[in-house]
């Protein structure tokens, strides 16, 4: 099931003296936030408007509403930024990691249940996909079209087709 709250980011420290903060994204870019009018901010996912945001290194650097001083951000620092997924309207083809985690991978040839997607690592041309198998072990791949055939959301399904000896030396 689709989860209607994403997490976008943690923040992790005040910025200046004027109530911005610094904060770890989980998105594509700092720029994702500059399409965003309004996040959510904690647990119970108290809907804050979004004033600025700036990317600073590997962080961003936004600006809330009724955060006007370095005092205020203190006790936020910890605490997880959220949207509301009707915020954004994804490109076919596109899809938040966040719902494609807990997935069930299947072989597309012989219909054999790997496990399920638990992680996806994003470092460099393409994705890199991890299931835990039913027994505990670890297997990844890489999502590129030789090897990831489908993903159905809705169904709960990747489909792949896993090169050869991609799978024979998983830890356990």
């Amino acid at each position: 099931m689709k989860k209607q709250y994403l997490e976008v980011a943690k923040i992790v420290a005040p910025q200046g003296l004027k109530g911005e903060l610094r904060a770890q994204y989980y998105c594509d870019g700092a720029e994702f936030f500059d399409i965003l009018d309004r996040v959510f901010l904690g647990k119970d996912k108290q809907e804050i408007k979004l004033l600025s945001s700036r990317p600073h290194g590997n962080l961003v650097v936004l600006r809330l509403e009724n955060v006007n001083v370095r005092e205020d951000v203190t006790p936020l620092i910890g605490k997880l930024l959220y949207i509301d997924r009707d915020d954004i309207k994804l490109e076919e083809g596109v899809y938040f990691l966040q719902d494609l985690i807990g997935l069930t991978v299947k072989d597309a040839d012989s219909g054999k249940v790997y496990g399920v997607v638990d992680d996806i690592y994003q470092n460099g041309t393409a994705d890199v996909y991890s299931i835990k198998t039913p027994e505990g072990k670890q297997l990844m791949f890489p999502a590129i079209p030789e090897v990831l055939i489908s993903r159905d959301i809705d169904e709960g399904v990747i489909t792949i087709r896993p090169l050869e000896g991609l799978f024979e030396d998983a830890k356990s």
